[in-house]
């Protein structure tokens, strides 16, 4: 079992920064990759960033140069650097463990091919 626990959102205006962290707890040693994801109301859940066990990142198209995906290994936390953030960035980011599959981190489906979520922690950002 893993649990995760997201803190750091908050209300910015646009153009400001935030940054995200997630605490994992329990087995943690099994897990292959980890990510962020953001659902907006009346929207799907989708993925923001990923990292797997090496370092390696993949990052959505709309985030890219403006987000940034870290992991502390010695901490058991994940983190997400937000700048530039923009209204559309507004939603309820979710941090997720893959303890399944391996290999690649992929965002898609999200539900699917991650197994562990945190509870999620609100972004908004006004213009």
């Amino acid at each position: 079992q893993v649990q995760l626990v997201e803190s750091g959102g908050g209300s910015v205006q646009a153009g400001g920064s935030l940054r995200l962290s997630c605490a994992a707890f329990g087995y943690t040693y099994s897990i292959y990759c980890m990510g962020w994801f953001r659902q907006a109301p009346g929207k799907e859940r989708e993925g923001v960033a990923t990292i797997d066990i090496n370092g390696s990142t993949s990052y959505a198209d709309s985030v890219k140069g403006r987000f940034t995906i870290s992991q502390d290994n010695a901490k058991n936390t994940l983190y997400l650097q937000m700048n530039s953030l923009k209204p559309e960035d507004t939603g309820m980011y979710y941090c997720a463990a893959d303890t399944r599959y391996g290999g690649s981190c992929p965002m898609h489906p999200p539900k699917v091919r991650y197994n562990y979520w945190g509870q999620g922690t609100q972004v908004t950002v006004s213009s």
